[in-house]
């Protein structure tokens, strides 16, 4: 349940990331609550997944999944570039990520 709670709560700090860049440095009213409500439930989930998972684990897995996430929205919604190298960059956040989801 902790690993599931923790892959909800690193989807939801893309939420928050995005929602902090369409907010305009705060100046837009709806992006700017969507990103307090989805950090306020991203910190939770993490918090509530720390209570079983090692910290350096579940904050590197959290952090790996809305880095990803983000930069793929990014590309995918905002037309950020997209290369080969940033792609295999990506891939190697993922590989990361589930590394250490294997050998915990």
């Amino acid at each position: 349940m902790a690993w599931i709670l923790l892959v909800v709560s690193g989807l939801l700090e893309t939420v928050w990331a995005s929602a902090l860049s369409a907010s305009r440095g705060f100046s837009r009213l709806t992006p700017s609550i969507v990103f307090a409500v989805a950090l306020l439930l991203s910190m939770t989930g993490l918090a509530l997944a720390l209570r079983t998972l090692p910290v350096g684990t579940a904050y590197a897995v959290w952090v790996g999944i809305g880095a990803i996430g983000t930069a793929v929205y990014g590309m995918v919604a905002l037309g950020d570039s997209v290369s080969t190298a940033r792609l295999l960059c990506l891939l190697a956040i993922v590989a990361g990520v589930v590394g250490l989801k294997l050998v915990s």
